[in-house]
């Protein structure tokens, strides 16, 4: 049930999102980078809150393939592993350096991140992260686990 649960507030918050992220970089990070002229659907130069609701009912309504209006855990899956699959794709594309058609781990990406977030978690400097270190950074990141599950509050 905590599964359906997180799909169904991932779905909710990418159709919350998918105007401004549509604008500021095509639909969602992740998903296929629309154009303005895409999104300007009358080509008045002008994206209007009319078009982009339109481009969020289309997506809503890909996703729905029963057309009943509503999502289906079945739906936003098949939805979610369509992403899924597009973004491998995309990945394997940018980063397969030698072209075999596999990422090794030396051609896997990076995460931009991540040597700072430990450099602010070892608050002391020490080279490692202490107990106390790692709950006051969870502490600070708002109670929420880093796959941004709740955490019990002790």
């Amino acid at each position: 049930m905590k599964h359906v649960k997180f799909i169904a507030a991932i779905v909710a918050a990418a159709a919350v999102t998918a105007g401004g992220a549509a604008l500021a970089q095509g639909f969602g990070h992740h998903g296929p980078r629309m154009s303005f002229e895409e999104i300007d659907a009358d080509g008045n130069g002008e994206v209007t809150k009319a078009e982009i609701q339109a481009m969020k009912d289309a997506h809503f309504a890909k996703a729905d393939t029963d057309g009943d209006g509503k999502l289906t855990l079945e739906e936003m899956q098949a939805r979610a592993r369509e992403h899924a699959n597009e973004r491998a794709a995309r990945m394997l594309e940018r980063f397969d350096k030698d072209g075999d058609g596999a990422l090794s781990k030396d051609e896997m990406p990076q995460p931009r991140r991540a040597g700072r977030m430990f450099d602010r978690m070892d608050a002391d400097g020490s080279g490692g992260i202490s107990k106390q270190e790692f709950e006051e950074a969870r502490s600070r990141h708002g109670g929420k686990r880093w796959n941004g599950e709740e955490t019990e509050q002790n």
